[in-house]
């Protein structure tokens, strides 16, 4: 009786661990940014993958029968919901999952409620790869990043009420944190995100804190975080490779005078470089930024044309890269702050 008491409890162990790694939900994504927040939020009750990686174009993805056999395995399926990856339906389709179909409990569209910037008038494809509700890299604002964390939290609540508790927590932990890495805590401890949110996303956030003080000091005093990091780069000119960053740059006050494509998704021509050489020479523009999968020689070779410094950084976490999505836009801000110096 003795021998037997040990062997059922290490069975009885076993058995807990087999059913805690089968409720263990899975969460498949179509950029890393999103596997990340979903990591984040879900904390050990989640396992998420992405199908691009740090280094890959999320508007070309040739549908393999492995990106299927992963979707259809998956509790949870998130994508930005425009029309950044046309690629996405197909896989859905392949994987016969009807879970994850739009409308379905395990969907979840990360853009929900994101304000869509740069929506085309009309759509022409002479304007080259317009995307026809809106900009979708709405990832690169840590302010989107908060709405696509409630947007993934209340996904991982229907597919796993059990743990909704949890995931409540872990949604107001990561946004707790991303405001502070923001604005710094002592910012956000004075005037609160409810405050400062609206006017980091309306433009207004500095003009208010340079024109308000707190004990006798002005609150722009007390900025910190990335937006105090990323000071000196406001009202900085910029030339961008592709529109990845409107969102990131009017958050964070640079100015985009151009972009390396003529039009989106169209490679640039000898003449238009000539004709950003001569935008670059006249505003003054000294930074080129670009997402590593557009190619690091072929950037910086257009970088040396226009007697620019290359930030070349990748757009999602991952890889040899940023572990998380926290470390990616310290990336950013570190590489732009790094060659504004130069």
């Amino acid at each position: 009786m003795r021998r037997t008491l040990p062997l059922l409890l290490v069975l009885s162990a076993l058995a807990l661990g087999a059913n805690a790694l089968a409720a263990t939900v899975r969460v498949v994504t179509t950029v890393p940014s999103y596997a990340s927040i979903a990591e984040l939020v879900g904390g050990e009750r989640v396992e998420a993958t992405s199908i691009t990686l740090a280094d890959e174009d999320a508007h070309f993805v040739k549908p393999k029968p492995s990106f299927a056999l992963s979707l259809q395995q998956a509790d949870l399926f998130v994508t930005t919901g425009l029309d950044l990856e046309l690629w996405a339906p197909v896989l859905v389709d392949k994987s016969g999952n009807k879970q994850i179909r739009p409308g379905a409990p395990g969907y979840v569209s990360a853009s929900e409620g994101v304000p869509l910037g740069d929506v085309p008038q009309s759509v022409d494809r002479s304007a080259g790869d317009v995307h026809i509700y809106g900009n979708p890299h709405i990832f690169t604002s840590p302010l989107n990043a908060k709405i696509i964390a409630a947007n993934i939290a209340r996904g991982l609540k229907r597919v796993d009420p059990e743990g909704a508790a949890d995931y409540d927590a872990g949604l107001a932990r990561f946004q707790r944190r991303i405001d502070e890495a923001l604005y710094g805590r002592e910012l956000v401890d004075v005037l609160g995100a409810e405050t400062l949110d609206p006017l980091a996303r309306n433009g207004q956030l500095m003009s208010f804190l340079e024109s308000q003080e707190y004990q006798g000091k002005k609150l722009a005093d007390l900025l910190g975080g990335w937006l105090g990091k990323a000071r000196g780069l406001r009202g900085e000119k910029i030339i961008a490779y592709h529109k990845n960053w409107i969102y990131f740059v009017e958050l964070f006050g640079l100015e985009v005078v151009d972009y390396v494509e003529p039009k989106p998704g169209i490679p640039p021509s000898a003449r238009h470089v000539l004709d950003l050489l001569g935008e670059v020479r006249d505003k003054g523009v000294g930074v080129l930024l670009a997402a590593s999968y557009f190619g690091e020689q072929k950037i910086r070779t257009i970088a040396e044309r226009l007697d620019c410094r290359a930030v070349i950084v990748p757009l999602g976490p991952g890889g040899e890269g940023p572990k998380d999505y926290f470390a990616l836009v310290d990336l950013w801000i570190d590489d732009l702050v790094a060659a504004g110096r130069r």
